[in-house]
């Protein structure tokens, strides 16, 4: 017999990250807030995801690669938020089509990963495995599932063959194998004070010590030059003074180009993600009348308009490799004192306080 299930209802926004847009609307759906609505940046910085990773790759296409978050945002908020979810992987089409159905049967939607170089209203060739889009809807009649993108404003009917290459890709940075994540939510969100803090003090830490890589270091190729966390900042700053005598004049075009993606347009919410972690603790610092977190919202609104000044002088064709090199170090400073208001924040806002309603 065959079936089909759709959603009514549904929230949907545009914004600048496919993960918190997906948690955002998941959240909105199931009546979850601190008494208003949930922003983009408040569900990006409850992951306490925030990290840097910068990698230059010989004889790649692409050489150079910036990251600024680390690969559990999406299960981090969930167990902040007592959202109970997993992340659900196979390599068997028929088991990832029944892990979909069953959800939407039962009237819940079902956040999915997907790889963008697939997902046909995208028309995009870059391969990004780990995009998250939540499926509402879908009809075996017609062959078609029904799915929320935060890059559009309105839901897509996607040709279930076409989504399938998506959810089994193999692309970059990982194989997708079905990832699917189900989700049950509380009847209503932990103290807004204790989840923030927790969020600040573990995105701050991982900056300190360099975690959250995304790539797996023992699967990258020889002669790699990496670097994590604010360190690795001081490694991207040093290594930009190489670009000239390690890359030809395409592949210097190349990376100055990929700078300003993912700086601005890889789906960051603009300077890196680092103007989601502003918005965050700006949120935060309104709901809890915290000057710390508006000390630090402030301190992450200017880390990410040196991220934004460096995507703008990559474009810039007479911006020398020394001027973006001594931009890097300008954002290593104000990277610095982002994290340590941040830390402070974390260490100075009392627990206990529900946020608004």
């Amino acid at each position: 017999m065959r079936r089909s299930a759709h959603i009514d209802g549904y929230p949907q926004r545009l914004g600048g990250h496919c993960g918190s847009v997906a948690l955002q609307d998941l959240l909105t759906w199931a009546g979850l807030d601190w008494g208003r609505p949930l922003s983009e940046g408040l569900v990006f910085g409850l992951g306490g995801s925030l990290a840097f990773t910068y990698l230059r790759v010989p004889g790649l296409t692409l050489p150079v690669y910036l990251v600024g978050r680390d690969a559990e945002l999406e299960a981090n908020v969930c167990a902040r938020l007592g959202v109970e979810t997993s992340r659900n992987q196979t390599d068997d089409p028929a088991v990832a089509w029944r892990w979909l159905t069953d959800e939407l049967d039962r009237g819940r939607p079902v956040m999915m990963n997907a790889d963008i170089a697939f997902l046909p209203y995208l028309r995009v060739q870059l391969s990004n495995t780990r995009h998250d889009i939540v499926a509402i809807g879908y009809d075996e009649t017609g062959g078609t599932v029904t799915v929320v993108d935060n890059d559009r404003i309105e839901p897509q009917i996607v040709p279930a063959e076409d989504l399938d290459r998506a959810r089994s890709s193999t692309g970059f940075p990982d194989p997708v194998r079905y990832a699917t994540w189900p989700m049950r939510f509380p009847n209503e969100l932990p103290d807004l004070a204790t989840a923030a803090t927790s969020a600040a003090a573990a995105a701050a830490r991982q900056l300190r010590e360099g975690a959250g890589q995304v790539f797996d270091p023992i699967a990258l190729p020889p002669r790699t030059v990496t670097g994590t966390g604010l360190k690795g900042l001081e490694t991207f700053a040093a290594d930009l003074g190489s670009w000239a005598s390690v890359m030809d004049e395409e592949a210097l075009s190349q990376s100055r180009q990929a700078l300003v993606v993912f700086i601005e347009k890889a789906g960051t919410g603009g300077g890196l993600f680092r103007r989601l972690q502003a918005e965050f603790c700006t949120d935060v610092a309104e709901q809890l009348e915290s000057a710390r977190f508006a000390e630090a919202g402030r301190a992450w609104e200017a880390a990410a308009g040196g991220w934004s000044s460096l995507a703008a002088a990559c474009v810039e064709e007479s911006s020398s490799l020394r001027e973006l090199e001594d931009i890097v170090r300008e954002i290593t400073h104000l990277e610095r004192a982002a994290c340590a208001a941040l830390e402070l924040a974390a260490r100075s806002t009392p627990a206990g306080h529900r946020g608004e309603g």
